[in-house]
């Protein structure tokens, strides 16, 4: 099996679904940006929370570490990530613990990643 190198887009693989099928979820260690409206989705923040000004939502999920950063001219949150750069809601199996309620950028993948339709994916060794 090949070495995982995000930042190397040369690497990555042409996307098929098939991939999803038995992955590790390399794309969980992605910087994850994320709107008001999916905070709310993703359950971090209310509806009465999300009607408040966008960096004291930002100044709460840092504390609470739900966020690492907040572009205001964007209105963009990005998400936290684990020290191996996991995503902070990817579980000990893998699996998004958050699937159904995940931000549009991860509903999106691959067509919105650092290289569209392309995966970092290692592809299964049998």
């Amino acid at each position: 099996m090949r070495k995982i190198d995000l930042d190397r887009l040369s690497t990555w693989v042409a996307y098929k679904p098939s991939l999803c099928k038995g992955c590790m979820g390399y794309c969980c260690r992605l910087p994850v940006d994320a709107t008001v409206d999916d905070l709310v989705r993703m359950k971090v923040i209310s509806q009465d929370e999300a009607l408040q000004s966008a960096r004291k939502i930002a100044r709460k999920l840092q504390k609470d570490g739900i966020i690492v950063s907040f572009r205001a001219s964007k209105m963009l949150f990005q998400i936290a990530q684990k020290s191996n750069r996991d995503c902070i809601f990817l579980g000990d199996d893998r699996l998004c613990t958050i699937y159904d309620l995940r931000p549009d950028v991860c509903r999106r993948f691959p067509t919105c990643s650092p290289r569209p339709n392309f995966c970092p994916a290692t592809p299964i060794e049998k």
